[in-house]
Parts: structure tokens; C-alpha cells; sequence
């Protein structure tokens, strides 16, 4: 709204400018008022009648001058002239004033002053017709110039007989004084009639309008004067300073205003021409209201005039230069309407032999058929594109050129949009190729029968059988594994909810779900190109393994899947998973030797489904994998049902997830500890930190169920990271209570605690932040970190020795460690495993192994540790082997924090005096 706002005040003029005509407006009524009434007699109306005339003229000149400079071009020129004559009017009543005023003389007419009047009349109508108007040709032009003298020369002529005849009639003046009385009101009847004409020209809309009315009403103004001026010269009686003095000044007031009406942006640009003139019909008016004026003088006085007479034969040569004019134009505007045909039909032409072309050439048949299929058209593509000659198929009816199925399809279609003009609808038919080949088409049916130049049905016709195999290639690429060519996991979930919705009642539906042993290092040792080779003969064997009607799937990596759709329930699918394990055990040959590989199946059945499940194809499939994963833990190469309890197993395990990060989150863990003896002098040297988890509603969770789940879902990492920094800050805090007296912290780290490159980092910052020397620090780990990741690992090894922590490995004697490995890495300590030690006391193979172990740790220099001992024959069992240290119930269970300070502090367990 506030830019609609301003687009229709933008042009108005400002309040400054209504200011000044407000003071024009009062000089103007002030002067009449002097000259009218005649105050301050007659010599001070004359003063105020010749300086203010003068002062009027000079300062519209200045005014019209001074707008002039804010034009270029035509605008300029147009502006400025009209300020010349202004100008020349103002100084020739300068001369008149002096000449009255100064010398005390009267002014004659003729006089010096009359040159200075002339100017006006010569130069301000030359000033219009600069102006710049509507954009027109040089015709246009001459056109208008002969409109306006048409008008001009008629006004002139009734302006004679009505006012110069009577008084030429008198005799009352001499003839130069009467001619140059007579010119003023003559040429201001030729201002006028142009400005009234360029007005109309230029509407109310034109850039010039309001400046035009206000020199045309200014100019009216001095036409009155002059004309009462000429009237009282022709009967002697003018003086100056009387009423017919207003005129002028009244003149000049208007001028000067539109001077100095504010300049609108577009006052430069140029008028488009809208149409036909608005003021055609007013030459032809005025020379009509001319010619009937001198027809009724002429009858009236009866005898002849020569000014009259030859006023006459210039309007009648103004029409005849007019007519001509225009005969002229409509000549050029023919010969311009033949050209622009002949282009046109040219174009037309030209344009018809290009659509010709294409439609020729193009890559689609187009043919034209009558509602009954009768061939109208044929464009010469369709040989390309089927093999046909289109003179073949002119005239024939299509319909009984296609195959019968493909001919009636085409049929309905053309009765369907034969009743709707201009409706369209697009089918795909089998084409079959003048070869003999069937090609897929497809065809776009448009009603023209009511456009004449057509008047029929139009085909479109174009082949899509390269697309349509494509297709179908991505289709199948979609739904297929790429490299056995079997259904992939889409397609097979689509097939079972397909079975799912089709089962009988008294049939089953059973998938099985199928994981390759041993494939991960089959694809290690031998490379990733093996394990294709391998997959697809796998996937050979699947096939033959199977029924006609199931389906075998491959999910990715070494996951098969086979759905088997049987009316005897459950005992197929079972037949059938023995015959793949049975297939599989035969060696798959490679290119360097043998390869032995072994399955592990799950089978879920329909039957076994929770009634009300949403999406029994997702839930049969991840039935058929947890009875895979039940099938690999026992050992693999065999097959196990699916049970729903192995559902609930799962659901329990997220839900003990779900409640470890909670617990994490809410401190609900806490530690445990149990001592560590020193065999040689009985005393508790340290503990070792466990983690216990007492969850709020199911109580106590052993380590062995939430230690497992953690390290699986990486939260033994926060986990790992709370249990060290708790534990160095208990132990700092016995060591403290025992006067300086040094507590062993023994903790467990995790491999995936090893995968992480802060290790070293988070324990060098909870040392720092606990106070907990570093030499008091046990790191204990399994075997496994010795065997995976080994330059990585050895280099975070490296690095926490250099701390200063101790080094255990947790559970000796049951991985893959072999001594190369025990003297490559930095490790302080061997913890016997509790297994070795639980038949400790009796001479069996664990005796020996457990002492292996000892003198294994002596000779290496490393400490040994026993974990586990229940009785007294352990513990005097070790202590004859020279074992250093001990962990077990025999001492003391995990207790917490509070009673294993008092066994710190206090030592008051009897069983910790070790006889001798």
C-alpha cells in the first residue's frame, strides 16, 4: 500500500510550488485591482502598469530560461525559446517604458518597442513546436504542422471578418499601424490554436500536459489583451495603464508558473504513440467553421475581399497537402502490409517444410487414422523405426496389422478419446517388426478431429523395447544379488509376506536362516577373490539343495536364507537344512587348494508367530537369525528351531542395556574388592577393584550378565573409566588412613578400551586427579590384547609402563599367548587362572601346568599371581611352587568398600595367618 501510495503522489508538486502561486495568484489580483479601480490616479496606474509589465515579462524569460537548463535535447531548445520571446516581449516593453517614462514621450505605433512585441509572436510559437510530443515519423510531423496551420488559418480568417474588416471598414488607422496592431492578437491566435492542438495530442496522461495548460491559459490571456489592444488602436482610444493591461500581466503570472512547476522524472522520455490522434477531426472543424464563416460574409455584403480570398486558397492547399499526405501514407503502409504478407507467408512456408522435415524424421512414428483405425497419414519414420514403407500402411486398417490382443487394445482406445475433442491417452503395445521381431511400443492417441487441418487421430508411436529391457535389467539388479545372482534380501521379504498372505491352513512356511563358519578366515588367508569364488559355489550347492518352488536368498557377507513353503509342516524345512549341512561338508575346490567351510542354520516357522504381528515377514526372518545365532553357539555345522524364550532372551538383554547407560548415568554401580596376599608375609598388600551392580527392581546382576552386554555396546568404556578413577580414589584414601602405608590397586581393562587412542591420556588424568601413585597401579587385561591390533596395543603398552602403572595379564594359561608375545611386551605380572588352581593338591596335569606357569613367570621375571584359591591344600600347594601372591574365597570374597578397609587396616581375618 505504501508503494501504490507513493506511485500516485510521486508526480504531484510540491507545497512550495502552490506557495508560489498563491503569491503569483496576489500580484495578479493586486495589479487588476489597481488598473481596474484606478487608485492613486492615472499617472501611478501607469507606473504600475508599464514596470509591472515589464517585471512580469523578465521574470517568466528568467524563469523559462532557467528550465530550459534542466533539459537536454528538444526539451531544451523548445524551453528556451520560448523564453527568447518572453524575453523580447520584456524588453521591448523596457523600451516603451523609457520612452514614456524616462523621456516623457508617447509611443507611436509603429515604434522601437514593436520589434521587441514581434519577438514574442515569432520566436514562442517556434519554442512550441520544438517540444518535444508524441514519438511520431517524419510524415506524422509534417502532418501535424499542417493541422495546425489549417486551424490557425482559419481562426485568422473569421478573426478577419468579424473584427479586422469592420474596422478597416472605418478607416480609423493607418495600414502599417493597423497590420502591426493586428499581427499581435493573429499570432496569439496561432499560439493558442497550437498548444490547444498539442494538448490534445496529448491527453490528460502527457509529461507536458499541466506546464502546455498553463502557457496555453497564459497565452488566452494575452490574445485578449492584444485583441482589445488592436480593437482600441483601430478607433484611437488605447492608452496605457487601463483594464486591457491585465491580460498581459495576468499572461506572464501563468507562464512564469508553468516554468516553475517541478521538473517529474520522466518529463525526458519519450511518449509512445497510442493510437490514433485525439484532435484529427479539429483542422477539418475549424476550416468547415471558416469556409461556412466567409460563405455567409459573402452572402451577407455581397462584394469580395483579397485577404479573405487568399486565406481561402491557402486552406484549401493546406487540405490538398493534407489529402495528398495521406495518400502518401496509405501507399507506404500497402506497400509495407504486401511485404509483411509476403514475409509472413514466406515464414509460413518455410516453417511448414521444417514441421515437414521433423515429423519425417523424427524418432517417432506419427500416423493419423480415422476413428475406425483407418490409416489417413503415414510418415516415412515408421521404416526406420519398424521396417514398414509408409505407402504400405496408407489406407489399411491398423488395428488388423497388430496382434489380436494388442489390436483390441488399440481399438477401445481410439473409441475412448474419439468423443472428447483435443483428449489424449497413451497405451503400450507389442509391435511386431517387419523382421519378425516383437518390439515394445508405446503409443500417444490425440483427438484432432475437429482441428481441419487434421481432422483425425493422431499417433504417436515410438519403441521402447531398449527401455523396457532395461527395465527389466534394473528391476532384476534391484532384486537380485550381484554376484550370486540369487534373490537378495527385498526380494526374499517380499516372497515371504507373499507366503505369509497365501499360506493354507493346514500348510507352513518356514525360513531358514544360514551363516557360513569360518568364512571370515577363509577371506583373511586367502583373499576377498577366493571368498567370491567360494560364495558362488556355495550358492550352486544352495540351489541344488532345495526344492523347485523355494526360495534361496543371499542377505550380504556369508548370510544365506531360503524360504520353503511345505503342506506337512515343519519336518521339510528340517530335512532340508540337514541336506545343505550335509552338502557343505564336501571341500569347495579354489585355485590353490581346498577349502572346508561349515553352516550354521536357523529356522523359523509361520506357526510360531505372536498372533496380531504387524509385519510377519520382518519378525519370520529375525526369528530365523536368533535361531542362527543359537544354532552358531553351539558349536556351528548344525541347526536349531527357533524358540520364542530366544526372543526373550534378546528383548532382556536391551532391556539390561537400557538399564546399564541408566545406571551409569545415576551412579547405581558400585565397587567391590578383594584382597591380594602376599604369600611370602602373609599381610594384604593390596585389592583388586570389581564392579557390582545392584539395579532397583531385579536386585544384584552378576558381573558375568551386564560385563558382557557393556563390552559389547562400548559402554565398558565410561564404565572402565568410573571403576579406575573410583578405585585410585579408594585406595589413596586407605593409604592415607594407614599412615603412608601403600595399597596395590589391581583393574581390569577391556580391549575396547584398548581400540581407543585417549587410553593412555585418561589414565595419566585420574592419576593426577586421585593422587594415586603410579607404581601402586595394576592395569590387568586378557590375553586377546596381546593377539589383535598387536603394534597398536604393544605402543599403548609402551606408553602406560611409562606412566609407571604395573602390567597383569588376567587369566593365564586359557588364550593363544605364546612366549614370543610374553617377552615383546612390557607386562609385570601373570595371573594364574582360578581353573589351574581349583585342582591344586593332587598330582594331576593343572599341578603341573600351574607350576609351569610360576617358573614360566620367574625365568621372564615377572610376578604370578593366583586366583581362586578355596583351601588351604591350594594355597600351601603355591606357596611350595614360590607363587607370590594369592586371590580367593579362602581369604576373603569381594566385599565392600567399608569392610575392605578394616581387612586393610586391621588384618583381623584369621585365615591370613599362612602356617610355615
Amino acid at each position: 500500500m505504501a508503494a501504490s501510495t507513493s506511485a500516485r503522489t510521486g508526480n504531484r508538486p510540491p507545497a512550495g510550488w502552490y506557495a508560489l502561486c498563491a503569491l503569483v495568484g496576489f500580484f495578479v489580483v493586486a495589479f487588476a485591482l489597481v488598473l481596474s479601480t484606478g487608485a492613486g490616479g492615472a499617472d501611478f496606474g501607469l507606473l504600475v502598469s508599464n514596470f509591472g509589465l515589464c517585471f512580469a515579462a523578465i521574470a517568466a524569460a528568467v524563469a523559462c530560461l532557467w528550465r530550459a537548463r534542466l533539459f537536454t535535447g528538444r526539451m531544451r531548445w523548445g524551453w528556451a525559446l520560448i523564453g527568447l520571446g518572453v524575453l523580447s516581449w520584456g524588453l521591448g516593453q523596457a523600451a516603451a517604458c523609457w520612452t514614456q517614462t524616462v523621456l516623457g514621450r508617447e509611443v507611436q505605433l509603429p515604434s522601437q518597442a514593436d520589434l521587441g512585441y514581434l519577438g514574442m509572436v515569432l520566436l514562442t510559437p517556434i519554442g512550441l513546436l520544438v517540444l518535444p510530443s508524441r514519438t511520431q515519423a517524419l510524415a506524422g510531423r509534417v502532418r501535424s504542422v499542417l493541422d495546425g496551420l489549417m486551424v490557425a488559418a482559419s481562426l485568422v480568417l473569421m478573426a478577419w471578418i468579424f473584427v479586422v474588416q469592420p474596422l478597416l471598414d472605418a478607416g480609423q488607422s493607418g495600414p502599417l499601424a493597423l497590420y502591426v496592431s493586428l499581427a499581435y492578437p493573429l499570432g496569439d491566435v496561432v499560439i493558442v490554436t497550437m498548444v490547444l492542438y498539442m494538448l490534445a495530442q496529448q491527453r490528460r496522461g502527457g509529461r507536458t500536459f499541466n506546464q502546455l495548460a498553463l502557457v496555453g491559459a497564459g497565452i488566452g490571456a494575452f490574445a485578449v489583451s492584444d485583441i482589445g489592444y488592436a480593437y482600441l488602436n483601430l478607433l484611437g482610444s488605447y492608452s496605457s495603464g487601463g483594464v486591457t493591461d491585465v491580460g498581459w500581466f495576468t499572461g506572464f503570472s501563468l507562464i512564469l508558473v508553468a516554468a516553475l512547476m517541478p521538473v517529474r522524472r520522466n518529463d525526458e522520455s519519450t511518449e509512445a504513440d497510442s493510437g490514433q490522434p485525439v484532435g484529427i477531426l479539429l483542422p477539418y472543424v475549424a476550416v468547415l467553421a471558416a469556409l461556412f464563416t466567409s460563405v455567409v460574409w459573402y452572402a451577407t455584403t455581397g462584394h469580395s475581399n483579397g485577404f479573405v480570398a487568399y486565406t481561402r486558397s491557402v486552406l484549401i492547399l493546406l487540405i490538398v497537402g493534407r489529402q495528398l499526405l495521406t495518400l502518401r501514407e496509405n501507399r507506404n503502409l500497402t506497400r509495407t502490409l504486401e511485404a509483411r504478407v509476403a514475409a509472413r507467408t514466406a515464414e509460413l512456408f518455410a516453417s511448414e517444410q521444417r514441421f515437414k522435415a521433423l515429423v519425417q524424421h523424427s524418432s517417432d512414428v506419427v500416423t493419423v487414422v480415422s476413428p475406425e483405425a483407418d490409416v489417413l497419414y503415414q510418415s516415412e519414420s515408421v521404416q526406420r523405426v519398424f521396417g514398414y514403407p509408409a505407402r504400405f500402411l496408407h489406407g489399411r486398417r491398423l488395428a488388423k496389422l497388430l496382434d489380436p490382443e494388442s489390436g483390441l487394445r488399440l481399438a477401445q482406445a481410439l473409441r475412448q478419446v474419439a468423443g472428447r475433442p483435443y483428449a489424449t491417452t497413451v497405451l503400450e503395445l507389442t509391435v511386431q517388426h517387419r523382421d519378425g521381431r516383437r518390439r515394445q511400443a508405446e503409443m500417444t492417441i490425440t483427438n484432432l478431429l475437429s482441428d481441419p487441418s487434421v481432422a483425425g487421430l493422431v499417433l504417436n508411436t515410438r519403441d521402447i523395447s531398449e527401455r523396457k529391457e532395461l527395465q527389466d535389467q534394473l528391476v532384476h539388479e534391484a532384486y537380485h544379488d550381484a554376484l550370486t545372482q540369487l534373490a537378495n534380501r527385498a526380494l526374499f521379504r517380499e516372497r515371504v509376506g507373499d507366503a505369509l498372505r497365501n499360506r493354507p491352513d493346514a500348510g507352513e512356511v518356514t525360513v531358514l536362516f544360514l551363516d557360513l563358519d569360518g568364512f571370515k578366515e577363509v577371506n583373511d588367508s586367502l583373499g576377498h577373490l577366493a571368498g567370491d569364488q567360494l560364495l558362488v559355489q556355495v550358492a550352486d550347492r544352495l540351489r541344488a539343495s532345495v526344492r523347485e518352488g523355494d526360495i534361496v536368498a543371499r542377505f550380504g557377507g556369508d548370510e544365506f536364507a531360503v524360504l520353503i513353503e511345505s503342506d506337512r509342516g515343519g519336518d521339510d524345512a528340517e530335512q532340508v537344512a540337514q541336506r545343505i549341512i550335509d552338502v557343505l561338508e564336501e571341500p569347495f575346490a579354489s585355485d590353490s587348494r581346498d577349502i572346508h567351510v561349515q553352516a550354521s542354520i536357523g529356522l523359523a516357522a509361520a506357526g510360531m508367530l505372536a498372533d496380531g504381528e504387524a509385519d510377519g515377514a520382518e519378525q519370520l526372518m529375525r526369528n530365523a537369525d536368533l535361531a542362527m545365532y543359537k544354532a552358531k553357539s553351539a558349536g556351528g555345522s548344525g541347526y536349531a528351531s527357533y524358540d520364542p524364550e530366544m526372543l526373550s532372551g534378546l528383548v532382556a538383554r536391551l532391556e539390561l542395556e537400557a538399564d546399564l547407560r541408566v545406571a551409569l548415568e545415576r551412579d547405581q554401580l558400585k565397587l567391590h574388592y578383594q584382597p591380594t596376599v602376599d604369600l611370602g608375609s602373609s599381610e594384604v598388600i593390596g585389592f583388586e577393584a570389581l564392579a557390582r551392580w545392584m539395579h532397583p527392581t531385579r536386585g544384584l546382576i552378576p558381573p558375568a550378565e551386564f560385563i558382557p552386554i557393556a563390552e559389547a555396546t562400548g559402554l565398558i568404556v565410561p564404565l572402565g573409566r568410573w571403576v579406575l578413577r573410583e578405585a585410585c580414589r579408594q585406595a589413596v584414601e586407605w593409604s592415607n588412613a594407614g599412615d603412608g602405608r601403600p595399597v596395590k590397586m589391581a583393574v581390569n581393562v577391556s580391549v575396547r578400551q584398548f581400540d581407543r587412542e585417549d587410553l593412555v591420556d585418561v589414565v595419566a588424568e585420574i592419576l593426577a586427579e586421585t593422587g594415586m601413585p603410579a607404581d601402586q597401579l595394576c592395569l590387568e587385561m586378557t590375553e586377546s590384547v596381546l593377539m589383535t591390533d598387536t603394534d597398536d596395543n604393544l605402543e599403548q603398552l609402551v606408553r602406560l609402563k611409562a606412566l609407571g602403572v604395573t602390567l597383569a595379564i588376567d587369566d593365564f594359561g586359557t588364550g593363544y599367548s605364546s612366549l614370543a608375545y610374553l617377552r615383546r611386551f612390557p607386562v609385570d605380572t601373570l595371573k594364574i587362572d582360578r581353573s589351574f588352581v581349583e585342582r591344586l593338591g593332587a598330582l594331576t596335569d593343572d599341578t603341573a601346568l600351574a607350576d609351569t606357569i610360576v617358573q614360566l613367570g620367574k625365568s621372564l621375571g615377572m610376578a604370578t599371581v593366583a586366583e581362586g584359591i578355596e583351601e588351604f591344600g591350594q594355597l600351601a600347594a603355591l606357596r611350595d611352587m614360590g607363587c607370590h601372591f594369592a586371590q580367593g574365597y579362602y581369604f576373603s570374597r569381594p566385599v565392600p568398600a567399608a569392610e575392605a578397609g578394616r581387612l586393610f587396616l586391621e588384618g583381623a581375618d584369621p585365615r591370613l595367618e599362612i602356617p610355615a
